[in-house]
């Protein structure tokens, strides 16, 4: 396969990376303990990382998968995750990734609608392409992977230079480089088809942004992010965490890992590093190699932006702005939100940056159909909350084998007879703008404040409540760390509510936590409509970050459940 200077193939990079440095640590995979109770390693270096994906390139070729196979991973994370994807990606087939543990329905859905050629996947994923045979019906290639995280097709220190597939194949900036799912936290998730080149933007953009350097040493707590790191020059520390229940990490392990491998970053939710925070507070630790902690997935609470400082003593929490469709476009750090505190007394929303360099970001009119064009939205002052929209090099262009919401979340500067076109190219780099699905404004400095998903926003007669410009005021109690704005009726004509995760042991002290609330809620004029509490023991959320909460299911549980509506003064 024939090298270009011209190629966007992500997986050219690690091809780079092994000959400049073949001896440097790639990938570190825990396998346990040491008698010292060190966590031990299975640890590859580029030039063994280079040759396990060459040889997964072999034998996917024997398989019959071939460039533009459509290729479902179902493999754990860990080495299988990485070697096995970058040999796809180099093959110039097109993996398509799925969360595992979206639950069956939604996961069947996304097989079926994203129609693979091939399966990569361990025993228990086999049987079920078996069980489940009218969904997986377009799958002709089959390869078995290891359940193992340490599985390796290589023996160690091997060298496998001479294999036909050692070099990516060639793929131009618009071709289409893997189908990647959304978590479905307002709706069913959508496979987002991504390009070499959107690819090759957000690693621009990261390693920029942040200034990431080659030889950094990076943790991620979500499997897919370990995929940019052969590009970024990072060794990956493959964290002791399940992805399906990333809720119940142990914060000693990944504490114990970040000190034992003097990790310099990190990638993963507010609700993990919240957790981890915690733990260090608590066992008075602190992670000075950490020089960043990238946390996405749901805003970041006030605690956490404050704490960041206690064991992040050489380093900074940031947080950038994005999506599963568009990522990074913004970003801010902890000590901007330190400078924000003494500019801005009460502030309405969460602040999320300013766009990063190549990202433009405008705020419209919210409307609730598609938009064709540009020149059919109305865009709004600083100021004005609205709807979100952003356009760059990572903003990618179509949903896969979903017209419709791509059409309803891309608004082209092209002539409408030109949107057909834009639209049955999935790796197109056509100019379009990405509908965020979140509500938000720029303020005068040209910072971007997120105020909530547009989706679960509540719409009353007296006008329009966001979620984080109103949950963030009842989170200065003390017994709140989660709550969730919901609008119970239909919407125009919508009754505000709010619903805390807490457990309370009986009406009385429901009662008395309603009236609590209600006091915070008189103080501030966009909380004065919300005057009926819920307690709800454990909310439903996403399970990629665990982050993001599922407003409109506890809309529907509030329907049926008892309320609490208070006056303090009473």
């Amino acid at each position: 396969m024939p090298d270009s200077a011209a190629n966007a193939n992500i997986a050219r990079h690690l091809a780079l990376m092994a000959a400049a440095h073949p001896t440097r640590a790639a990938l570190k995979i825990p396998r346990g303990r040491t008698r010292a109770g060190d966590i031990d390693y299975l640890a590859l270096t580029f030039a063994e990382l280079d040759a396990e994906v060459s040889a997964w390139c072999a034998r996917l070729t024997t398989a019959g998968v071939a460039r533009g196979d459509r290729t479902l991973l179902m493999v754990r994370q860990g080495l299988p995750l990485i070697a096995s994807a970058f040999a796809l990606f180099r093959l110039g087939a097109v993996p398509v990734v799925i969360d595992p543990g979206m639950g069956r329905k939604n996961f069947l859905a996304c097989v079926a609608r994203s129609r693979p050629t091939a399966l990569v996947g361990i025993p228990l994923a086999q049987l079920l392409s078996h069980f489940f045979r009218p969904t997986f019906r377009t799958v002709r290639s089959r390869v078995t992977a290891s359940g193992s995280l340490t599985a390796r097709l290589t023996p160690p220190s091997s060298q496998l230079s001479t294999l036909s597939c050692q070099t990516a194949a060639v793929a131009a900036a618009s071709d289409l480089a893997a189908v990647l799912f959304t978590s479905g936290s307002t709706g069913a998730p959508k496979g987002v088809c991504y390009a070499h080149g959107q690819f090759d933007a957000q690693v621009r953009l990261i390693r920029e942004t942040y200034g990431i350097g080659p030889g950094e040493i990076d943790l991620p707590l979500l499997p897919i992010f370990a995929l940019f790191n052969p590009a970024l020059g990072m060794t990956t520390i493959v964290p002791e965490l399940d992805p399906r229940r990333p809720a119940a990490i142990d914060p000693g392990k990944i504490v114990q890992a970040i000190l034992q491998e003097n990790v310099t970053n990190s990638f993963g939710s507010p609700t993990l590093w919240r957790k981890i925070g915690d733990h260090c507070l608590a066992e008075k630790i602190t992670l000075p190699t950490l020089r960043r902690v990238l946390c996405a997935g749901a805003p970041v609470p006030a605690a956490l932006w404050q704490n960041s400082h206690a064991f992040l003593p050489r380093g900074q929490l940031h947080s950038p702005y994005g999506a599963t469709e568009a990522l990074p476009l913004a970003t801010i750090s902890a000590s901007e939100i330190e400078t924000l505190k003494s500019e801005t007394e009460n502030p309405l929303g969460a602040c999320v940056g300013r766009p990063v360099f190549g990202i433009a970001i405008r705020i419209i009119a919210p409307v609730d159909g598609p938009i064709a064009t540009l020149a059919d939205t109305r865009e709004l002052p600083c100021g004005k909350i609205g709807e979100i929209i952003a356009r760059g090099p990572v903003v990618t262009q179509s949903y896969d084998a979903l017209p419709e919401a791509t059409a309803a979340a891309k608004i082209s500067d092209l002539p409408v007879s030109h949107l057909s076109t834009l639209r049955s190219q999935p790796g197109s780099t056509a100019a379009v703008w990405h509908r965020m699905g979140d509500c938000g404004y720029l303020d005068a400095q040209g910072r971007l404040w997120f105020c909530g998903r547009k989706a679960e926003r509540v719409e009353t007669s007296a006008g329009t409540l966001h979620t984080e410009p109103c949950e963030q005021v009842f989170r200065t109690h003390p017994r709140v760390t989660r709550c969730a704005l919901i609008g119970l009726g239909e919407p125009g004509r919508q009754r505000a509510a709010l619903v805390v995760e807490a457990l309370v042991s009986d009406s009385g002290e429901a009662r008395r936590f309603a009236r609590e609330l209600r006091a915070l809620a008189l103080e501030h004029t966009h909380t004065l409509p919300i005057k009926t509490f819920y307690f709800h023991p454990q909310f439903p959320v996403d399970v990629r970050h665990n982050a993001k909460i599922h407003r409109l299911t506890l809309a529907k549980w509030a329907a049926t459940a008892k309320g609490y509506e208070s006056d303090p003064k009473k």
